[in-house]
């Protein structure tokens, strides 16, 4: 069973790089079988087509990722722990493979323009249940004080962002930093630098809330 998965994941991390750069439309299927070292024959008895194949992609990315922040979001820990763990999941997930982030993009722009037939499955399988469990955090976070009363449906999107833009405009922050974006120093800053902006815009002050007390 092993060995008949292996050829199946080798397909699909060389369909990340090649949607990654060439987008669903640009994308050819002997340039994904020649990256895994497969013939074309073997990758289609795998996927159907170009397009079950990108699906399959899909499902991989995101199952990946809901795998480690539901993880995250699973742990025995206060609100602003477990908001946090759930945020360096994320960039963790993301930081692995910075290649994710332009798949991804492509996706909610080929899905604002034409109908695709993944977008609701990812939603309703993947986004939507680590959506609203984030929302429950947010929402016992403000109750029991340790939150600013933020709108969940705002505050969520924008933590999202925070990971994920780093890495999508890495052509650009690449021409402005002095370092490799990508070097490990690099990623570990910027991660550094995503807790303490979460942390300063969700978290009350403790001062405040001892303050808060005393009245």
């Amino acid at each position: 069973m092993l060995l008949a998965r292996k050829p199946r994941l080798g397909i699909l991390q060389a369909a990340i790089r090649e949607f990654a750069h060439e987008g669903v439309a640009g994308a050819r299927t002997d340039a994904i079988a020649r990256s895994a070292k497969v013939n074309k024959a073997l990758l289609y008895y795998y996927f159907k087509d170009k397009e079950a194949l990108y699906g399959a992609v899909l499902d991989h990315v995101f199952s990946g990722l809901s795998e480690r922040v539901q993880e995250a979001l699973s742990r025995d820990l206060s609100p602003k722990q477990k908001y946090l763990a759930y945020v360096g999941a994320h960039f963790d997930y993301v930081a692995s493979s910075p290649m994710l982030p332009g798949i991804l993009m492509r996706e909610w722009m080929r899905a604002g323009r034409t109908r695709s037939p993944h977008i609701s499955r990812v939603v309703e399988k993947y986004l939507r249940p680590t959506f609203l469990r984030l929302s429950k955090l947010i929402q016992e976070g403000i109750a029991s004080g340790d939150f600013r009363p933020v709108d969940p449906m705002q505050f969520i999107p924008s933590s999202v962002a925070l990971v994920v833009f780093y890495f999508a405009a890495l052509p650009v922050i690449s021409q402005m930093m002095p370092l490799d974006p990508l070097a490990p120093e690099s990623i570990a800053a910027r991660r550094a630098a995503v807790l303490d902006y979460v942390s300063a815009a969700l978290f009350v002050p403790q001062k405040s809330r001892s303050e808060g007390r005393g009245m």
